[in-house]
């Protein structure tokens, strides 16, 4: 039968939940299983398409078009599978689906309630979503934390599930955190123990803790925990700080998660195999060479905005056996201040990522400006391609381009909205989105990077480069090495002759792997490389 294995969280948010899901989902793959992962929000969108991504983090978009929580990129990343949209539940979704049954009828005579109604539609997408997936097993990450009232309805299906299902086929792991007082330097397990009773009170007896903390747990707290939570003392795990997220698989298998987790759940699971995720890891952990990247953005201040980012930028970097740090700068300081672009001097290279909106756009536009000047690395992703087509038509001559999502009165309106985009009124799920076809120029630089003529890329944006310019464009120097198949969009734009140029209309970010870095990333951070060790400071 299909195994369900439920991850809730309390004490906190931001404790790294989505991080523990996506590991024991990799330790189960490396025995063999199949395993596929599954989101819980809580929120009444029904996506995270509309959210700030100060609030929210970034929206992670997958292959179908999804714009879904960012939880759902760490499962591809560490699970190197793609997982649609259907994987991301919210509360938005059931209610909606509910409520349309009882508007069609379907649901004549009863008066909706939360349970069993929600709660059934809540157990009836999960299994679905799981049995789509042809998985053995299914990780269910319950957003939020234990005693948030939006998160009830999920966790009374939770609570039914094992009943429905079998003692064996469900089980729970809570993961929570063991703070430490530096005044005393003990490691305290309170807010861990009244988090299970909390989570005890709502019908719920967890199977397993995870714990996250500095250090690994010593013995007398570990002891206390397995007491006051009522679960045996092998079953409390620990998540400590490491020098990679994608070494927690590896630290918590160490700690016999699976071996407790297939005794558990009667698992039949074969040795499990990490000789390749150890090979991956060293490239994380103990690089030869650093590069230093300006990320210019107008989220800089949350991390969590461009979480894909940062992990596509981490993957390249272990591939060319280099450690990548990244300064997050907000672009208003160089409108504020353009002297302050000299500071980009002091980088091996410039990425430009997406957003939307007029704030801080002159400024990513003078950063795209002095790296182009300066022969800095650069790289532009989606906005950030748009806004790199605005600096090049300045700087050949047309004065006034701009985008018309910036400047609807542009003298010249290099960049404009999609014609299909004219007529849409719902802000919602609107966009162009998830994975299109791109025909790449051989010859060219991005075709060096892909090595294939036809690639498929994430994308999600309303705006393109408008048709008009192209001809002025590509006279100017301007080369586009990727389009649509119909050769009517502009996908990947170059400047030959640099040391690397380049920008995508589409998120590279969003496909990929610790594996398996982007090649567009890949190709950026060995630019990146390239000039610091011409500048003796590799």
């Amino acid at each position: 039968m299909l195994k369900y294995i439920f991850i809730t969280g309390g004490v906190m948010s931001g404790i790294g939940k989505g991080v523990t899901a996506a590991s024991v989902g990799k330790i189960l793959q490396s025995r063999g299983l199949a395993v596929t992962a599954i989101k819980i929000d809580p929120y009444l969108n029904v996506d995270a398409g509309t959210m700030n991504p100060y609030i929210h983090g970034e929206v992670f978009v997958t292959e179908d078009g999804g714009e879904t929580d960012m939880d759902l990129g760490t499962y591809e990343r560490f699970l190197d599978v793609n997982i649609s949209k259907e994987h991301n539940i919210t509360t938005g979704q059931i209610y909606l689906t509910v409520i349309g049954r009882e508007r069609k009828g379907e649901l004549l005579g009863r008066c909706i309630q939360i349970i069993p109604h929600i709660t059934d539609e809540i157990k009836d997408r999960i299994r679905s979503t799981a049995k789509k997936s042809k998985a053995d097993c299914a990780i269910i990450e319950i957003g939020g934390t234990v005693g948030d009232i939006e998160s009830l309805p999920f966790l009374e299906a939770a609570r039914q599930m094992r009943l429905e299902e079998g003692q064996s086929n469900v089980l729970y792991i809570h993961v929570t955190l063991v703070p430490v007082l530096d005044v005393v330097g003990e490691q305290k397990t309170k807010p861990t123990q009244h988090s299970v009773q909390e989570l005890r009170r709502i019908g719920i007896q967890p199977d397993a803790v995870v714990v996250r903390s500095q250090s690994e747990l010593k013995p007398e707290p570990k002891k206390k925990i397995a007491l006051f939570c009522n679960i045996e003392e092998r079953a409390v795990f620990t998540s400590p700080d490491m020098r990679s997220v994608y070494e927690l698989p590896l630290i918590l298998d160490e700690q016999s998660l699976g071996e407790y987790l297939s005794e558990r759940m009667l698992l039949k699971t074969r040795k499990p195999d990490w000789k390749a995720w150890r090979r991956m890891l060293q490239g994380f952990i103990n690089p030869e060479y650093r590069v230093e990247i300006a990320v210019c953005g107008k989220y800089a201040e949350l991390a969590d905005s461009y979480v894909s980012i940062n992990e596509a930028l981490r993957h390249a970097g272990a591939a060319n056996n280099a450690s990548v740090k990244i300064s997050w700068v907000e672009t208003e300081i160089f409108e504020e201040d353009p002297s302050r672009l000299q500071g980009l001097e002091g980088y091996d290279g410039v990425l430009i990522p997406g957003g939307f909106g007029a704030r801080g756009t002159e400024g990513k536009i003078a950063a795209i400006s002095y790296a182009r000047q300066k022969n800095i690395p650069f790289l532009g992703i989606c906005f950030g391609f748009q806004m790199a087509i605005v600096e090049f038509a300045r700087h050949i001559g047309l004065d006034g381009a701009n985008s018309t999502e910036v400047e609807p009165e542009a003298e010249h309106p290099v960049v404009d909205l999609m014609p299909e985009q004219q007529s849409v009124d719902q802000k919602g799920a609107t966009m162009r989105l998830g994975a299109n076809e791109i025909v790449l120029t051989p010859g060219t630089l991005a075709y060096r990077l892909y090595r294939r003529k036809s690639i498929f890329e994430r994308h999600r944006h309303r705006y393109e480069v408008n048709q008009r310019y192209l001809a002025r464009l590509e006279e100017g120097g301007l080369v586009f090495s990727g389009r649509s198949p119909d050769g009517l969009r502009m996908e990947i734009l170059e400047l030959p002759g640099s040391l690397f140029h380049l920008a995508t209309q589409f998120h590279g970010e969003f496909k990929s792997r610790p594996v398996k870095p982007a090649p567009t990333y890949n190709g950026f951070v060995a630019a990146c490389l390239e000039r610091a060790t011409a500048t003796g400071k590799k």
